[in-house]
């Protein structure tokens, strides 16, 4: 496919280009200093997109979640531009939805947008601000639950703010059904700040260079986005390249679900077929189509195509996706989804690791692939909800001539970051008495996989414990002859000696004195174990990466 676009001016396509990008990391920066909840300033759960006039997405903060703006976001401002129209979106307007029938995520991702209108009457629809952002607490019955309708508040395309003025009754309605309303609310308007002000700095941008221009300049940046995609795939053997992996579980059963994937290259098109996926469950590890399936082919192909290039609608204009209705990854409107996001690392791993025959230079091996959920819950001393969530960070794969990288959050992440320490024993019941990398493990190879974490924390006060743990039975593999890497758990050390391992638990008691340690997983090598330097194996066990005994059995290492 030939893409022909009407030149510009190149000096004003970078200035709008690099500018789009810029905007939405400066309502980043903002999110983050005006924010209440921790999960929001520290963390980062949520991305910020600005969108075309047809919803489709042109630019992302550099830090946002792939799997957030991979397709969430655009599918938002699609079924907003369905049920109001073109005309129906006024200036001022501002609409939130969690639908779990158009986004097919976990109630909590809400994106709340807002049409970018350019001209002195703001007239002309230029496109959409948007922002996908985790709220902290939206009810439900249970964190995580078998009924969709026992996860939370549904709201399906509302307008929080009608033409610049707040609509009360939809915020009373948030309000009263949060455990944590304060703190919610000021997330939200952290959030509406952001949505407006992103707004009027891309109606600057398009009323400066006139709206036909700017909107030919964002036509122009996805055009060449599809190109540079196309150009990468027709550098790729043609073939069907087929990977597989598993999950432990859904949640409520320990039965494994196998995961399938198939790649396939023809031409300077790329196809995705995920009919190997396990049927929808009846644990809350579905998702739906475009916030599932569609979102981890994207993530997938990312990596692989274009990992260094802004992400835009033109980058996976190239790739197909073959996926039938009522997988975990497809799954109706009703399925649970509260864990939507589980399986998400392990297909994106399996899509990568399909590669491996064609292009073995530029596959690593498995990343730790699992979101390790530490969650702790309870009442405060002073009645308070207590709502705590830790996710381990573990290691990514290794590489041709690279060590694996980490530990970092999972390849569904993006730049999601450590809560600091200090922060979190401020905040909660408990102290951090170790918070080091896991020796041992990153797989061994000619490049050794990425190191996963150990984090312990002494509680002090009465509290249940919930874990999520995944891939014990598929731990993240190796690639070109390096080693699996080692998988991760949760152990409990009570205060009067016993000692409890946990993988996947729902509420689990733990009392003051009582120790929880987590250990995260690492990923996985590349190359035969053999061929690695010894002065680098050497300084791998120097420096505490790499046991003695780890490098005799698995380098042959002698001193």
């Amino acid at each position: 496919m030939n893409v022909e676009v009407e030149k510009l001016d190149p000096v004003t396509l970078e200035v709008i280009r690099h500018g789009v990008i810029a905007i939405t990391n400066q309502i980043d920066a903002n999110i983050t200093r005006t924010a209440f909840s921790p999960f929001i300033y520290e963390y980062k759960d949520y991305a910020i997109g600005l969108l075309d006039a047809q919803g489709q997405l042109v630019a992302q903060n550099s830090g946002g979640m792939p799997i957030f703006v991979a397709d969430s976001v655009g599918m938002a401002v699609r079924e907003g531009l369905r049920i109001y129209g073109d005309d129906g979106l006024r200036h001022g307007d501002v609409i939130v939805c969690n639908d779990p029938a158009v986004q097919g995520q976990h109630l909590n991702n809400v994106v709340m947008y807002t049409p970018v209108r350019a001209g002195p009457d703001h007239g002309q629809l230029v496109g959409f601000f948007a922002i996908n952002m985790h709220w902290i607490d939206l009810g439900g019955s249970v964190p995580r639950s078998t009924d969709i309708f026992m996860e939370g508040l549904q709201l399906p395309s509302v307008r929080l703010q009608l033409a610049g003025e707040p609509n009360p009754d939809v915020y009373r309605i948030i309000e009263r059904n949060s455990r944590a309303p304060a703190e919610l609310i000021g997330d939200i308007q952290a959030q509406l700040a952001g949505c407006l002000l992103g707004r009027d700095l891309a109606a600057a941008m398009a009323n400066r260079y006139g709206a036909d221009l700017y909107l030919r300049a964002l036509d122009t940046i996805l055009a060449q986005a599809e190109a540079a995609s196309r150009a990468r795939i027709a550098a790729m053997p043609d073939g069907i390249y087929e990977s597989r992996a598993m999950l432990d579980g859904d949640g409520e059963s320990d039965v494994p679900l196998p995961i399938h994937v198939r790649v396939n290259i023809e031409g300077e098109d790329l196809t995705v077929d995920l009919t190997g996926l396990p049927p929808q469950v009846r644990g809350c590890i579905n998702a739906g189509y475009y916030g599932g399936g569609l979102t981890v082919a994207r993530v997938g192909f990312k990596y692989l195509i274009g990992p260094a290039d802004p992400a835009n609608e033109g980058t996976f204009r190239p790739m197909r996706l073959i996926l039938p209705p009522n997988t975990i990854l497809s799954a109706s409107p009703t399925a649970p989804l509260g864990n939507y996001n589980r399986s998400f690392p392990t297909v994106i791993d399996a899509v990568i690791r399909a590669f491996e025959q064609a292009l073995p230079d530029h596959v690593t091996g498995g990343h730790f692939g699992n979101f390790a959920v530490l969650r702790l819950q309870g009442k405060r001393l002073d009645g308070r909800h207590l709502d705590f969530i830790d996710g381990g960070y573990g290691g990514w794969g290794a590489g041709k001539g690279h060590d694996g990288s980490g530990p970092y959050r999972t390849m569904a992440h993006g730049d999601t970051r450590v809560l600091p320490v200090e922060l979190q024993e401020v905040l909660y019941p408990f102290h951090v008495e170790e918070f080091a990398l896991r020796m041992d493990s990153g797989g061994a190879g000619t490049s050794r996989g990425g190191l996963g974490i150990v984090k312990t924390y002494r509680i002090h006060e009465p509290l249940d414990i919930r874990v999520d743990f995944d891939r014990l039975a598929c731990p993240p593999w190796g690639v070109v002859g390096g080693k699996d890497a080692l998988s991760g758990w949760v152990t409990v050390e009570h205060a009067d000696g016993a000692v409890r391992e946990l993988k996947k638990i729902k509420a689990y008691a733990v009392r003051p004195g009582d120790l929880v340690r987590m250990e995260v997983g690492g990923g996985g090598g590349f190359g035969p174990p053999q061929q690695r330097d010894r002065d680098i194996v050497a300084l791998d066990i120097q420096r505490g990466y790499v046991s003695l005994e780890a490098a005799r059995r698995d380098y042959g290492y002698e001193e």
